[in-house]
């Protein structure tokens, strides 16, 4: 295989855009298994009152990613995220004003393999969101699995990342105060697997849990759609009932998230990689779909504001579609 290799006189500007992207991968794929692997090695050592110390600490901490998070507004505001930004660039998309007073569900769709538009936008300030929607306190959810490995789970919470659990979403979206934003990858790790140029497949049918807490709660729903999310990065051929696909599912039953292999560009280089490749993405925040706070939800009530929320979700990419690239033929296809 021929390997293209990136031009010596790029501008360090865009130097910096591709270091900004670097870490987030690492962050993203090892930064938790690197914690891990030093907590233990701590443990075995002559500091291991560090690791007991912290260990007592993570013991009183437990609850925190379940109840709202921690975060920090200098983390959300560092300068390598606006070259993160930069590197895509991504941007948010305001289409309404959203009334701060009210608790929100965002339903973002596509997954994504890594879902960098969910985090540039929502995990971060770079793309503006405190200017757009002033008020509000973004949230995204967030398998509660890495919210016990030590030091990264204190890591993630500074940008805003909360536990997935249903308790988690319970507490956010019930605040009387209103003002608090959930942000849900509504695909989950499921639809990773999917997740590669041109997909515009959507695992929703059967996604109602979040549908039975704006509910329970009367949060609002707002569907979030994130053109160029699956253009990111390639992935091999895995159909479904494939041999690949079935090992995946297994693992993915296993351990809880998905395994893509996928694969883009590198970093001196543009042949081969974990580098996502560099695409505009366009994050499109909705109109809120009005929810009545029903405290006992029946499965027709389930049923009704789902089909609701699908059919405004449709709506709102098929009325931007043609803005972001796409063309007329193309729609979604849920499963």
């Amino acid at each position: 295989m021929r390997i293209e290799f990136a031009p010596l006189n790029i501008p360090l500007r865009r130097r910096l855009q591709t270091g900004a992207v670097l870490q987030w991968v690492f962050s993203f794929l090892a930064l938790a298994q690197v914690c891990l692997a030093a907590f233990v090695l701590l443990a075995l050592s002559e500091w291991w009152i560090l690791p007991l110390v912290y260990a007592g600490w993570l013991w009183l901490d437990w609850d925190t990613p379940t109840n709202g998070g921690r975060r920090s507004q200098w983390i959300r505001t560092w300068t390598v995220w606006d070259y993160f930004r930069d590197y895509f660039p991504i941007t948010l998309v305001k289409t309404v004003d959203l009334d701060p007073k009210k608790n929100y569900i965002f339903g973002f769709h596509p997954h994504g393999v890594l879902v960098a538009g969910a985090f540039g936008n929502f995990c971060t300030e770079a793309t503006g969101f405190a200017r757009l929607f002033p008020g509000l306190t973004p949230h995204l959810l967030m398998l509660p699995f890495w919210f016990r490995v030590p030091v990264f789970r204190d890591y993630i919470m500074c940008g805003g990342l909360v536990s997935s659990s249903k308790s988690s979403l319970s507490y956010l979206v019930s605040r009387p105060e209103g003002g608090n934003v959930a942000v849900i990858a509504v695909g989950g790790a499921p639809e990773a697997l999917d997740a590669r140029p041109g997909a515009l497949k959507l695992q929703v049918l059967n996604r109602k849990g979040f549908i039975k807490l704006a509910l329970k709660h009367g949060a609002q729903l707002v569907p979030v759609f994130s053109f160029g999310e699956n253009e990111l990065f390639d992935q091999m051929e895995n159909p479904t009932g494939s041999p690949l696909r079935r090992l995946q599912n297994w693992l993915q039953n296993i351990m809880g998230v998905s395994l893509p292999l996928f694969h883009a560009r590198g970093v001196f280089q543009y042949s081969f990689g974990l580098i996502p490749y560099r695409k505009p993405i366009k994050t499109v925040v909705g109109n809120p779909i009005p929810v009545v706070q029903t405290p006992s939800p029946s499965s027709e009530d389930i049923q009704s504001l789902h089909q609701l929320y699908l059919q405004s979700l449709t709506q709102l990419f098929e009325q931007h579609k043609q803005s972001y690239g796409l063309k007329q033929d193309q729609h979604l296809t849920f499963i």
